[in-house]
């Protein structure tokens, strides 16, 4: 799990966290989640979807999504099997001005 502040987060420290308004986004592949699962109140945007997701119009975000668009400032994090496609998410997201 990756997160700005936190480059590494356990799990217990993600549930923590999801007791305030982070928004969690799963970067893996559905292929991934369908086998695997997924960790609870995460929405997937696989990672070759992100930048133009992050980049879409907050409406069509929420269509697609089923979630409010994170603005720039919003806590975000990042989640993936082994920590390296949320590291990319994480960089992606602070080129597009994510804090």
């Amino acid at each position: 799990l990756c997160a700005g502040g936190a480059p590494s987060l356990s799990y217990q420290q993600l549930k923590d966290l999801k007791k305030t308004s982070v928004l969690h986004i799963d970067v893996r592949e559905r292929w991934e989640i369908d086998r695997s699962g997924k960790i609870p109140a995460s929405i997937n945007i696989p990672l070759g979807e992100l930048v133009e997701a992050l980049q879409m119009d907050p409406t069509e975000f929420k269509e697609r999504y089923n979630q409010k668009m994170p603005s720039k400032s919003d806590p975000v994090v990042f989640s993936c099997l082994a920590g390296t496609r949320s590291k990319q998410a994480l960089g992606f997201a602070m080129s597009l001005g994510f804090s």
